[in-house]
């Protein structure tokens, strides 16, 4: 009798154990999935791309060159309380007139943070990665042409399947609305974003939606095709449509349609956000 007894606790005692060696080891997996980067690494996509407006005339003012600097310094390659792991971030992205006479840089925005990164598993083994970040935006100007905001931002980007890797992205914004007025509704709470692997490898696509806080006005789409020439070099020929408000913030007021055709180099890895 108390054979049987003992032999059950071995047995349950087995099965716990080895469902907490599966655990560790899926904990360990999401983990590696961003120690295996170099603690120096490519944040959000960096490009340089030209291109015309579709929702006015094409001259030398409105085509232009949008590029963007991005990259992010994880500050330990051990995990802190919780499982989260530190980074700093800093991206650039700069509008510039280079087709115009003087080639003068428009508008160039400046976007460092702080973020702290916790990987795990969702059911069915798919790649999640929750990221709390605390934000500045700015363009760097004063007087009237001041464009600044602050944001408290939460997000989760998932790995759903072997081609499709979605996140979602909200925002509490701090915004002085003196200098910047309305800024809160052009910009709005939140972003969801989508990567589909349309031959792995060589081609993809990106959506980026941005909701604006007004019922059906503001906020922004942006799309991207990405053909990629070389399997064992991370550049990219990216053709992306931007509509919207909030591409730059100098003129976060003013609605624009712009393709533009260039190239990319991408985060090696699906990014924290």
């Amino acid at each position: 009798m108390y054979l049987k007894y003992i032999l059950a606790c071995v047995v349950l005692l087995t099965i716990k154990a080895n469902s907490q060696i599966v655990e560790d080891k899926k904990n360990f997996r999401a983990a590696d999935s961003l120690l295996k980067e170099h603690s120096f690494s490519v944040h959000k996509d960096n490009y340089f791309l030209t291109g015309i407006p579709l929702d006015e005339d094409i001259t030398r003012n409105t085509a232009d060159v949008k590029y963007q600097v991005s990259f992010k310094l994880r500050l330990n390659s051990k995990p802190l309380w919780g499982g989260f792991f530190p980074y700093l971030m800093y991206t650039q992205k700069a509008f510039w007139d280079i087709y115009a006479n003087s080639k003068p840089f428009s508008e160039i925005n400046f976007n460092p943070g702080v973020a702290i990164v916790r990987p795990f598993y969702l059911k069915g083994g798919r790649l999640t990665y929750g990221t709390i970040s605390l934000e500045h935006e700015s363009n760097g100007r004063d007087s009237i042409y001041s464009r600044t905001w602050n944001m408290l931002a939460f997000s989760l980007k998932s790995q759903v399947s072997p081609r499709w890797t979605v996140g979602l992205r909200g925002w509490i914004p701090l915004v002085d609305k003196e200098d910047n007025p309305g800024l809160t509704k052009y910009v709005g709470y939140g972003e969801a974003s989508a990567t589909y692997q349309i031959q792995p490898g060589r081609w993809s696509a990106d959506v980026l939606f941005r909701k604006g806080s007004g019922l059906i006005n503001y906020g922004s789409l942006q799309t991207q095709l990405n053909w990629r020439p070389y399997k064992d070099e991370n550049y990219y020929l990216t053709l992306q449509w931007f509509v919207g408000y909030t591409e730059s913030l100098i003129d976060y007021q003013e609605h624009k349609s712009m393709i533009r055709l260039g190239f990319t180099i991408k985060p090696e890895n699906m990014g924290i956000f």
